[in-house]
């Protein structure tokens, strides 16, 4: 059975008229959904190509409980902001990265893949249809999640007969809310990936195994658990949902993408901001022993942008790094969110233009 979408019925759905914004508390934004509009739907068969998708009301989706996302995990995401400018523009970061690395995650999974163009084009349309939701500049960014599963029914294992590209949004503010830096406990028990699985793609399966281990450590009053590699137990690997740098002198050093990392589009552009202010940027196996001896730890990702690291406990040991306007974290975030929200120019072509008026 197809999706059908439906509309939905929530009261926060309040953008109307011809309003420049919805009526939404933008000093509040956090990291929690707030319905938009809109949301943008496209199906296709199995061996064919995703050609044509439209905008319509958000709201649940119908689906049948013999789809191979409910069953057997068949789906990806993706996740990419929208800032408004000074200006008025609304422009998207780095979107053909997105779908670059959404069509690595299909080939990975047996899905029938979006173009890049037409990944592009959807999240255009997602965001010229509820650009009222957009937050005023300097106040947050308008979060889409594009999501691709296996939706046609099928009862063995094997490729869904039919997929759903499907784009929702939603406006947000900052993931996590300490102000000073991020308090990682380093889990020497669970791993979030293995050799030769798909850790290295935005496998919806690689999310739910870290809760526990996410929700223990909140537990005990950290912000994030940071995970080491399957096969050594001595290598860091990422955090639940970010990627890690660590500092030490004028070499910045993150964890390869060998197969069991997220390639996250912001730690490859913060890679490159660091190398072009001076730093050696090392991708190479980065050993716990060598995050407890850093000067500085950080982690980077679509929704924490980047974001210190105060303090990371190993066992019963607990360091403490530099942060605030010395480190080197607060000059990179500053550098990144001046080219998103186009306060500076964006000669690296990172961004995409969109005209608010258009749609």
């Amino acid at each position: 059975m197809a999706p059908s979408v439906q509309p939905s019925s929530s009261p926060l759905r309040t953008s109307e008229g011809d309003e420049k914004y919805a009526n939404v508390k933008w000093e509040e934004l956090g990291f929690s959904l707030i319905p938009t509009d809109c949301m943008y739907v496209a199906k296709c068969r199995q061996g064919e190509s995703f050609t044509e998708g439209k905008i319509v009301p958000y709201g649940d989706i119908s689906i049948s409980p013999c789809c191979p996302i409910l069953n057997y995990g068949q789906g990806l995401f993706e996740g990419l902001k929208a800032y408004r400018t000074e200006d008025d523009r609304i422009l998207i970061f780095r979107p053909h990265e997105n779908a670059l690395r959404m069509q690595d995650g299909a080939e990975r999974l047996c899905m029938a893949q979006p173009s890049v163009e037409f990944f592009v084009e959807a999240v255009k349309q997602t965001v010229l249809a509820n650009k009222k939701w957009v937050p005023p500049p300097g106040k947050g960014a308008l979060y889409i999640r594009p999501l691709l599963i296996g939706s046609g029914a099928i009862l063995g294992v094997a490729p869904a007969p039919e997929y759903t590209f499907l784009i929702y949004a939603s406006p947000v503010g900052d993931y996590h809310k300490a102000s000073s830096g991020l308090n990682l406990r380093v889990d020497h028990k669970s791993h979030r990936a293995h050799s030769g699985g798909t850790g290295g793609v935005k496998s919806c399966t690689n999310y739910s195994p870290v809760v526990k281990s996410l929700v223990e450590a909140k537990s005990s009053g950290f912000s994030d658990v940071l995970f080491l590699d399957a096969a050594t137990g001595r290598n860091i690997e990422e955090a639940s949902a970010c990627n890690i740098f660590i500092v030490k002198g004028n070499i910045v050093s993150t964890p390869p993408t060998s197969g069991t990392i997220l390639p996250g589009i912001t730690r490859k552009s913060i890679s490159e901001l660091a190398r072009d202010i001076g730093y050696q940027v090392q991708e190479r196996d980065v050993s716990v022993d060598e995050l407890l001896e850093a000067d500085e730890v950080f982690c980077t990702g679509t929704a924490v942008v980047v974001k210190a690291v105060e303090t990371v406990t190993f066992h019963d040991k607990k360091v403490k790094y530099r942060t605030g306007k010395e480190a080197l974290s607060k000059k990179l975030h500053s550098m990144l969110t001046s080219i998103q929200t186009g306060l500076v120019e964006d000669t690296k072509g990172w961004m995409v233009d969109i005209d608010p008026c258009q749609g």
